[in-house]
Protein backbone atom coordinates (compact mmCIF):
# COMPACT_ATOMS: atom_id res chain seq x y z
CA UNK A 1 0.00 0.00 0.00
CA UNK A 2 2.93 2.51 0.99
CA UNK A 3 4.43 1.62 -2.19
CA UNK A 4 1.57 2.54 -4.06
CA UNK A 5 0.97 5.50 -2.07
CA UNK A 6 4.16 6.90 -3.52
CA UNK A 7 3.66 5.62 -6.86
CA UNK A 8 0.69 8.07 -6.91
CA UNK A 9 2.64 11.27 -5.14
CA UNK A 10 4.63 10.74 -7.68
CA UNK A 11 3.02 10.73 -10.61
CA UNK A 12 1.18 13.89 -9.16
CA UNK A 13 4.51 15.66 -8.88
CA UNK A 14 5.51 14.94 -12.41
CA UNK A 15 2.28 15.78 -13.54
CA UNK A 16 2.84 19.34 -11.92
CA UNK A 17 6.52 19.37 -12.51
CA UNK A 18 7.07 17.68 -15.68
CA UNK A 19 10.38 16.43 -16.96
CA UNK A 20 12.63 19.54 -18.29
CA UNK A 21 10.51 21.66 -16.11
CA UNK A 22 14.08 21.92 -13.94
CA UNK A 23 15.05 25.08 -15.28
CA UNK A 24 10.94 26.21 -15.07
CA UNK A 25 10.16 29.69 -13.27
CA UNK A 26 6.15 29.75 -14.44
CA UNK A 27 5.05 33.31 -13.65
CA UNK A 28 7.99 34.66 -15.66
CA UNK A 29 7.90 31.83 -18.43
CA UNK A 30 7.45 33.73 -22.18
CA UNK A 31 5.21 31.46 -24.33
CA UNK A 32 4.71 33.55 -27.22
CA UNK A 33 6.02 36.43 -28.81
CA UNK A 34 4.51 38.54 -31.31
CA UNK A 35 6.06 38.52 -35.04
CA UNK A 36 7.79 35.41 -34.10
CA UNK A 37 7.07 33.33 -37.38
CA UNK A 38 9.34 30.28 -36.32
CA UNK A 39 8.80 27.67 -32.95
CA UNK A 40 12.13 28.44 -31.09
CA UNK A 41 13.91 25.11 -29.87
CA UNK A 42 14.63 26.69 -26.72
CA UNK A 43 12.59 28.06 -23.45
CA UNK A 44 12.85 31.50 -22.28
CA UNK A 45 11.42 34.34 -19.49
CA UNK A 46 11.06 37.62 -18.68
CA UNK A 47 10.78 39.77 -15.62
CA UNK A 48 12.35 41.15 -12.82
CA UNK A 49 15.29 40.74 -10.61
CA UNK A 50 15.32 43.41 -7.28
CA UNK A 51 18.44 44.82 -7.00
CA UNK A 52 17.50 46.03 -3.37
CA UNK A 53 14.35 47.91 -2.15
CA UNK A 54 12.13 49.49 -4.65
CA UNK A 55 14.68 48.94 -7.41
CA UNK A 56 13.88 46.25 -10.26
CA UNK A 57 16.01 45.22 -13.02
CA UNK A 58 13.99 43.37 -16.15
CA UNK A 59 16.31 40.60 -17.19
CA UNK A 60 15.38 38.11 -20.46
CA UNK A 61 16.60 34.92 -20.22
CA UNK A 62 17.24 31.94 -22.61
CA UNK A 63 18.07 28.29 -22.83
CA UNK A 64 21.06 26.89 -24.60
CA UNK A 65 19.62 25.37 -27.55
CA UNK A 66 21.99 22.53 -27.00
CA UNK A 67 22.15 20.88 -23.77
CA UNK A 68 20.88 24.03 -20.79
CA UNK A 69 21.39 21.22 -18.39
CA UNK A 70 25.19 21.20 -19.01
CA UNK A 71 26.06 24.69 -20.63
CA UNK A 72 27.56 27.27 -19.03
CA UNK A 73 25.24 30.34 -18.12
CA UNK A 74 26.22 33.50 -19.41
CA UNK A 75 25.33 37.69 -18.36
CA UNK A 76 25.49 39.69 -21.37
CA UNK A 77 25.60 43.77 -19.83
CA UNK A 78 25.29 46.14 -22.38
CA UNK A 79 27.28 49.61 -21.33
CA UNK A 80 26.70 53.38 -22.04
CA UNK A 81 26.46 53.89 -18.91
CA UNK A 82 22.79 53.99 -19.42
CA UNK A 83 22.25 52.16 -22.23
CA UNK A 84 19.92 48.52 -22.79
CA UNK A 85 21.23 45.27 -22.89
CA UNK A 86 18.24 44.29 -24.85
CA UNK A 87 20.14 45.97 -27.64
CA UNK A 88 22.82 43.14 -27.50
CA UNK A 89 19.63 41.32 -27.57
CA UNK A 90 18.22 41.97 -30.26
CA UNK A 91 21.11 43.64 -32.59
CA UNK A 92 24.29 41.46 -31.42
CA UNK A 93 24.13 38.01 -30.19
CA UNK A 94 20.38 37.51 -29.21
CA UNK A 95 18.60 34.06 -30.94
CA UNK A 96 16.63 36.32 -32.70
CA UNK A 97 16.68 40.52 -33.87
CA UNK A 98 14.27 42.55 -35.45
CA UNK A 99 13.48 42.68 -39.43
CA UNK A 100 13.51 46.35 -40.53
CA UNK A 101 9.54 46.36 -40.86
CA UNK A 102 9.64 46.83 -36.42
CA UNK A 103 6.95 44.08 -36.17
CA UNK A 104 8.31 40.55 -37.47
CA UNK A 105 11.15 38.55 -36.04
CA UNK A 106 14.34 36.14 -37.77
CA UNK A 107 16.45 33.70 -36.54
CA UNK A 108 19.65 34.30 -35.62
CA UNK A 109 21.87 31.78 -36.54
CA UNK A 110 24.72 32.59 -34.67
CA UNK A 111 23.01 33.23 -31.76
CA UNK A 112 25.61 32.59 -28.55
CA UNK A 113 22.11 30.72 -26.85
CA UNK A 114 23.48 27.94 -29.62
CA UNK A 115 26.09 26.64 -26.81
CA UNK A 116 25.05 28.87 -23.66
CA UNK A 117 22.28 29.70 -21.52
CA UNK A 118 22.33 33.48 -21.63
CA UNK A 119 21.02 36.00 -19.03
CA UNK A 120 20.17 39.54 -20.16
CA UNK A 121 19.77 42.14 -17.62
CA UNK A 122 18.84 45.63 -18.17
CA UNK A 123 21.15 47.87 -15.88
CA UNK A 124 21.08 50.20 -13.98
CA UNK A 125 17.38 51.27 -12.84
CA UNK A 126 16.00 53.49 -15.39
CA UNK A 127 17.33 51.79 -18.27
CA UNK A 128 15.01 50.22 -20.79
CA UNK A 129 12.42 48.65 -18.77
CA UNK A 130 14.02 48.44 -15.31
CA UNK A 131 12.67 50.90 -12.79
CA UNK A 132 12.81 52.50 -9.33
CA UNK A 133 9.68 52.92 -7.51
CA UNK A 134 10.74 56.26 -6.59
CA UNK A 135 12.21 57.27 -9.63
CA UNK A 136 15.56 57.96 -8.57
CA UNK A 137 18.01 56.75 -10.79
CA UNK A 138 21.34 58.52 -9.56
CA UNK A 139 24.34 55.87 -9.21
CA UNK A 140 27.83 54.97 -9.77
CA UNK A 141 30.25 52.50 -10.80
CA UNK A 142 30.24 50.79 -7.16
CA UNK A 143 26.48 51.15 -6.46
CA UNK A 144 25.78 49.54 -10.07
CA UNK A 145 28.33 46.35 -9.43
CA UNK A 146 26.40 46.11 -5.74
CA UNK A 147 22.81 46.33 -7.89
CA UNK A 148 23.97 43.62 -10.23
CA UNK A 149 25.03 41.27 -7.27
CA UNK A 150 21.83 41.10 -5.96
CA UNK A 151 19.80 41.11 -8.81
CA UNK A 152 21.84 37.67 -9.69
CA UNK A 153 21.38 36.64 -6.33
CA UNK A 154 18.00 36.94 -7.26
CA UNK A 155 18.15 35.20 -10.09
CA UNK A 156 19.71 32.19 -8.74
CA UNK A 157 16.91 31.72 -6.42
CA UNK A 158 14.41 31.42 -9.29
CA UNK A 159 16.64 29.15 -10.81
CA UNK A 160 18.84 27.56 -8.25
CA UNK A 161 19.58 24.74 -11.08
CA UNK A 162 21.96 26.94 -12.56
CA UNK A 163 24.39 27.34 -9.36
CA UNK A 164 25.84 24.58 -10.95
CA UNK A 165 26.43 25.77 -14.47
CA UNK A 166 29.53 27.33 -15.07
CA UNK A 167 29.30 30.64 -15.40
CA UNK A 168 31.00 34.03 -17.25
CA UNK A 169 30.12 37.74 -17.26
CA UNK A 170 30.42 39.23 -20.34
CA UNK A 171 30.42 43.10 -20.84
CA UNK A 172 30.37 45.58 -24.02
CA UNK A 173 31.44 49.27 -23.95
CA UNK A 174 31.24 50.72 -20.47
CA UNK A 175 30.48 46.92 -19.15
CA UNK A 176 34.22 47.51 -19.28
CA UNK A 177 33.62 48.70 -15.82
CA UNK A 178 30.31 46.68 -15.06
CA UNK A 179 32.15 42.83 -15.91
CA UNK A 180 35.07 43.77 -13.64
CA UNK A 181 33.71 45.14 -10.84
CA UNK A 182 30.65 42.60 -10.90
CA UNK A 183 33.27 39.65 -11.34
CA UNK A 184 34.95 40.95 -8.14
CA UNK A 185 31.91 40.65 -6.29
CA UNK A 186 30.98 37.30 -7.42
CA UNK A 187 33.94 36.06 -7.23
CA UNK A 188 34.70 36.93 -3.60
CA UNK A 189 31.15 37.10 -2.11
CA UNK A 190 29.27 34.34 -0.05
CA UNK A 191 26.77 33.33 -2.54
CA UNK A 192 26.78 29.89 -4.49
CA UNK A 193 27.69 30.76 -8.32
CA UNK A 194 30.30 28.40 -10.44
CA UNK A 195 32.39 31.70 -11.35
CA UNK A 196 34.90 30.85 -13.90
CA UNK A 197 35.92 34.06 -15.40
CA UNK A 198 34.87 37.43 -17.76
CA UNK A 199 34.83 38.81 -21.00
CA UNK A 200 34.69 42.15 -22.40
CA UNK A 201 34.47 43.28 -25.47
CA UNK A 202 35.36 47.08 -26.99
CA UNK A 203 35.12 47.77 -23.42
CA UNK A 204 36.50 51.19 -21.38
CA UNK A 205 39.17 49.92 -19.42
CA UNK A 206 41.06 53.17 -18.57
CA UNK A 207 40.44 56.64 -19.96
CA UNK A 208 43.57 57.62 -20.55
CA UNK A 209 44.67 54.33 -22.27
CA UNK A 210 41.60 54.99 -24.55
CA UNK A 211 41.91 58.50 -25.46
CA UNK A 212 45.61 58.35 -25.46
CA UNK A 213 45.76 55.51 -28.14
CA UNK A 214 42.76 57.32 -30.52
CA UNK A 215 45.45 59.96 -31.55
CA UNK A 216 47.40 56.84 -32.79
CA UNK A 217 44.80 54.97 -34.39
CA UNK A 218 43.73 58.20 -35.98
CA UNK A 219 46.62 59.10 -37.55
CA UNK A 220 47.54 55.28 -38.46
CA UNK A 221 44.03 55.07 -40.24
CA UNK A 222 44.96 58.26 -42.23
CA UNK A 223 42.71 61.04 -40.34
CA UNK A 224 45.00 63.33 -39.93
CA UNK A 225 47.71 64.29 -42.72
CA UNK A 226 51.45 64.63 -42.06
CA UNK A 227 51.47 68.68 -41.01
CA UNK A 228 49.00 67.53 -37.97
CA UNK A 229 51.14 65.01 -37.10
CA UNK A 230 54.34 66.87 -36.90
CA UNK A 231 52.39 68.84 -34.61
CA UNK A 232 51.34 66.92 -32.25
CA UNK A 233 54.34 65.35 -32.28
CA UNK A 234 56.35 68.53 -32.01
CA UNK A 235 53.79 70.22 -29.20
CA UNK A 236 52.49 66.34 -27.24
CA UNK A 237 55.77 64.32 -26.97
CA UNK A 238 59.35 65.05 -25.70
CA UNK A 239 61.62 62.11 -25.15
CA UNK A 240 60.03 59.44 -26.56
CA UNK A 241 56.93 60.08 -24.46
CA UNK A 242 53.27 61.32 -25.89
CA UNK A 243 51.01 63.37 -24.02
CA UNK A 244 47.83 64.34 -26.16
CA UNK A 245 46.36 66.67 -23.67
CA UNK A 246 45.70 70.27 -23.62
CA UNK A 247 47.22 71.22 -27.11
CA UNK A 248 45.75 73.00 -29.77
CA UNK A 249 46.74 70.35 -31.95
CA UNK A 250 45.47 67.61 -29.95
CA UNK A 251 42.29 69.80 -29.77
CA UNK A 252 42.65 69.68 -33.70
CA UNK A 253 43.07 65.93 -34.04
CA UNK A 254 40.07 65.15 -31.55
CA UNK A 255 37.70 67.25 -33.62
CA UNK A 256 38.77 65.70 -37.00
CA UNK A 257 37.80 62.53 -34.59
CA UNK A 258 34.40 62.95 -32.97
CA UNK A 259 32.94 65.86 -35.14
CA UNK A 260 34.13 64.80 -38.55
CA UNK A 261 30.52 62.86 -39.39
CA UNK A 262 32.88 59.35 -39.18
CA UNK A 263 31.65 56.60 -38.02
CA UNK A 264 32.92 56.41 -34.28
CA UNK A 265 31.67 52.56 -33.87
CA UNK A 266 33.29 51.45 -37.01
CA UNK A 267 35.02 53.41 -38.98
CA UNK A 268 34.69 51.89 -42.28
CA UNK A 269 30.75 51.86 -42.16
CA UNK A 270 28.77 54.50 -43.49
CA UNK A 271 26.39 56.23 -40.59
CA UNK A 272 22.42 54.80 -40.39
CA UNK A 273 21.48 58.69 -41.19
CA UNK A 274 18.88 58.67 -39.00
CA UNK A 275 18.40 61.94 -36.86
CA UNK A 276 16.15 60.44 -34.12
CA UNK A 277 18.96 57.76 -33.33
CA UNK A 278 22.02 60.56 -32.55
CA UNK A 279 21.10 60.80 -29.19
CA UNK A 280 22.12 57.25 -28.66
CA UNK A 281 26.25 58.03 -29.82
CA UNK A 282 26.08 61.12 -27.83
CA UNK A 283 25.26 59.28 -24.79
CA UNK A 284 28.12 56.35 -25.56
CA UNK A 285 30.44 59.26 -26.40
CA UNK A 286 29.70 61.54 -23.66
CA UNK A 287 32.35 59.78 -21.25
CA UNK A 288 35.19 59.07 -23.37
CA UNK A 289 37.68 61.77 -24.64
CA UNK A 290 37.13 64.06 -21.30
CA UNK A 291 40.62 65.92 -21.43
CA UNK A 292 39.06 67.27 -24.92
CA UNK A 293 35.82 67.64 -24.26
CA UNK A 294 36.46 69.70 -21.34
CA UNK A 295 37.38 72.71 -24.03
CA UNK A 296 33.77 74.19 -24.77
CA UNK A 297 35.21 75.55 -28.03
CA UNK A 298 35.97 71.69 -28.86
CA UNK A 299 32.84 70.66 -29.93
CA UNK A 300 31.79 73.20 -32.54
CA UNK A 301 32.12 71.11 -35.97
CA UNK A 302 33.53 72.34 -39.15
CA UNK A 303 31.71 73.91 -41.73
CA UNK A 304 32.28 70.92 -43.90
CA UNK A 305 30.32 68.68 -41.89
CA UNK A 306 26.40 68.11 -42.90
CA UNK A 307 25.61 65.20 -41.05
CA UNK A 308 23.82 67.63 -37.64
CA UNK A 309 25.51 67.80 -34.35
CA UNK A 310 26.43 64.55 -33.58
CA UNK A 311 27.14 61.47 -35.90
CA UNK A 312 23.59 60.07 -35.93
CA UNK A 313 25.47 56.20 -37.01
CA UNK A 314 23.21 53.62 -35.13
CA UNK A 315 19.84 53.03 -36.21
CA UNK A 316 17.62 51.24 -33.23
CA UNK A 317 14.00 52.10 -34.97
CA UNK A 318 13.04 48.69 -35.71
CA UNK A 319 13.46 47.32 -32.05
CA UNK A 320 12.49 50.31 -30.43
CA UNK A 321 9.42 49.95 -32.08
CA UNK A 322 8.74 46.08 -31.28
CA UNK A 323 9.72 46.38 -27.90
CA UNK A 324 6.98 49.43 -27.35
CA UNK A 325 4.29 47.12 -28.99
CA UNK A 326 1.54 46.23 -26.24
CA UNK A 327 1.02 42.69 -27.02
CA UNK A 328 4.86 42.49 -26.86
CA UNK A 329 5.23 44.46 -23.57
CA UNK A 330 2.34 42.13 -22.36
CA UNK A 331 3.89 38.80 -23.30
CA UNK A 332 7.15 40.15 -21.68
CA UNK A 333 5.72 40.71 -18.63
CA UNK A 334 6.20 44.38 -18.07
CA UNK A 335 3.98 47.21 -16.20
CA UNK A 336 1.65 48.83 -18.44
CA UNK A 337 2.23 51.76 -15.96
CA UNK A 338 5.65 51.70 -17.76
CA UNK A 339 6.93 54.62 -19.66
CA UNK A 340 8.28 53.25 -23.38
CA UNK A 341 11.11 51.38 -23.64
CA UNK A 342 14.46 53.63 -25.48
CA UNK A 343 17.81 52.22 -26.40
CA UNK A 344 19.70 54.68 -23.73
CA UNK A 345 18.27 56.72 -20.57
CA UNK A 346 18.93 60.20 -20.70
CA UNK A 347 17.84 60.26 -16.22
CA UNK A 348 20.31 57.35 -15.90
CA UNK A 349 23.47 58.88 -18.02
CA UNK A 350 22.76 62.11 -17.22
CA UNK A 351 23.15 61.24 -12.78
CA UNK A 352 25.63 58.80 -13.62
CA UNK A 353 28.61 59.29 -11.16
CA UNK A 354 32.17 57.81 -12.99
CA UNK A 355 34.28 56.49 -9.91
CA UNK A 356 37.10 54.33 -11.87
CA UNK A 357 39.97 55.98 -14.14
CA UNK A 358 41.31 52.30 -14.85
CA UNK A 359 40.33 48.53 -14.15
CA UNK A 360 43.97 47.87 -13.60
CA UNK A 361 43.78 47.17 -10.30
CA UNK A 362 40.50 45.01 -10.39
CA UNK A 363 42.07 43.36 -13.24
CA UNK A 364 44.66 42.22 -11.28
CA UNK A 365 43.28 41.16 -8.43
CA UNK A 366 40.58 38.36 -10.05
CA UNK A 367 43.50 37.31 -12.22
CA UNK A 368 45.46 36.41 -8.99
CA UNK A 369 42.34 34.48 -7.90
CA UNK A 370 42.54 32.03 -11.04
CA UNK A 371 39.97 33.56 -13.21
CA UNK A 372 39.79 33.66 -16.97
CA UNK A 373 39.51 36.56 -19.20
CA UNK A 374 39.18 37.63 -22.37
CA UNK A 375 39.65 41.46 -23.38
CA UNK A 376 38.28 41.35 -27.34
CA UNK A 377 37.87 44.24 -29.72
CA UNK A 378 36.58 44.75 -33.48
CA UNK A 379 39.53 46.67 -34.86
CA UNK A 380 37.54 49.49 -36.68
CA UNK A 381 36.46 50.79 -33.65
CA UNK A 382 37.28 54.55 -32.58
CA UNK A 383 35.55 54.69 -29.67
CA UNK A 384 37.11 52.02 -27.65
CA UNK A 385 40.01 51.66 -30.01
CA UNK A 386 41.81 48.08 -30.13
CA UNK A 387 45.16 49.62 -29.32
CA UNK A 388 44.03 51.49 -26.12
CA UNK A 389 42.40 47.77 -24.69
CA UNK A 390 45.65 46.22 -25.99
CA UNK A 391 47.98 48.57 -24.05
CA UNK A 392 45.75 47.92 -21.25
CA UNK A 393 46.33 44.53 -21.25
CA UNK A 394 50.21 44.72 -21.69
CA UNK A 395 50.17 47.23 -19.07
CA UNK A 396 48.70 44.68 -15.99
CA UNK A 397 52.40 43.63 -16.19
CA UNK A 398 51.94 40.02 -17.13
CA UNK A 399 54.29 37.54 -18.77
CA UNK A 400 53.10 36.82 -22.10
CA UNK A 401 52.97 33.21 -22.28
CA UNK A 402 52.05 32.92 -26.56
CA UNK A 403 53.21 35.11 -29.06
CA UNK A 404 51.06 37.65 -30.87
CA UNK A 405 49.27 35.23 -33.26
CA UNK A 406 46.45 34.96 -36.08
CA UNK A 407 43.27 33.32 -35.43
CA UNK A 408 41.35 31.56 -38.50
CA UNK A 409 37.46 31.25 -38.66
CA UNK A 410 36.11 29.34 -41.73
CA UNK A 411 39.73 29.32 -43.73
CA UNK A 412 39.93 32.85 -43.01
CA UNK A 413 42.32 35.05 -41.04
CA UNK A 414 39.35 36.53 -38.43
CA UNK A 415 41.92 38.26 -36.59
CA UNK A 416 44.81 38.15 -34.08
CA UNK A 417 45.08 37.56 -30.23
CA UNK A 418 47.96 36.76 -27.45
CA UNK A 419 47.81 34.99 -24.43
CA UNK A 420 49.02 35.99 -20.74
CA UNK A 421 48.69 33.27 -18.60
CA UNK A 422 44.66 33.61 -18.10
CA UNK A 423 43.98 36.66 -19.85
CA UNK A 424 43.53 36.83 -23.52
CA UNK A 425 43.81 39.87 -25.60
CA UNK A 426 42.14 39.03 -29.07
CA UNK A 427 41.40 41.49 -31.84
CA UNK A 428 38.39 40.96 -34.57
CA UNK A 429 39.62 41.73 -38.39
CA UNK A 430 36.95 44.25 -39.49
CA UNK A 431 34.66 44.43 -36.72
CA UNK A 432 33.34 47.56 -34.89
CA UNK A 433 32.09 48.06 -31.07
CA UNK A 434 29.68 45.39 -31.33
CA UNK A 435 31.41 42.38 -32.28
CA UNK A 436 28.49 40.49 -32.49
CA UNK A 437 26.56 42.84 -35.00
CA UNK A 438 29.06 42.81 -37.35
CA UNK A 439 31.06 39.81 -37.42
CA UNK A 440 28.66 37.37 -36.01
CA UNK A 441 30.34 34.23 -37.35
CA UNK A 442 33.59 34.98 -35.65
CA UNK A 443 32.32 36.24 -32.71
CA UNK A 444 30.45 32.96 -32.30
CA UNK A 445 34.34 31.22 -32.65
CA UNK A 446 35.49 33.30 -30.06
CA UNK A 447 32.66 32.79 -27.75
CA UNK A 448 32.93 29.17 -27.74
CA UNK A 449 36.75 29.25 -27.71
CA UNK A 450 36.93 31.33 -24.57
CA UNK A 451 33.96 29.85 -22.65
CA UNK A 452 35.60 25.76 -23.52
CA UNK A 453 38.66 27.13 -22.45
CA UNK A 454 40.07 25.62 -26.10
CA UNK A 455 42.02 27.22 -29.09
CA UNK A 456 40.66 29.86 -30.72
Amino acid sequence: VLSTRFFCLLLCLLAVFPLGSWAEYPPDEVTHLPGMTFKPNYRQWSGYLQARPGKFLHYWFVTSQRDPVKDPLVLWLNGGPGCSSLDGFLSENGPFHVNDDGATLYENKFSWNKIANVLYVESPAGVGYSYSDDEKYATDDDQVAQDNYKALQNFFSKFPNFTQNEFFIFGESYGGIYAPTLSLLVATGKAKINFKGFAVGNGLSSFNLNDQSLIYFGYYHGLFGEDLWRDLNINCCKDGTCNFYNSSSETLAFGLIYNSGLNEYALYLDCEGQRRSSRVYERTMSLLFRNYRSHPHTHKRSSSTTLGEVPPCINSTAQMNWLNRGDVRKALHIPAILPPWDICSDKVESQYNVLYATMKDVYLKLLSLGLRALVYNGDTDMACNFLGDQWFVEDLGLKATTKYQRWIHEDQIAGFYQMFGNITFLTVKGAGHMVPQWAPGPALHMFQSFITNSPY
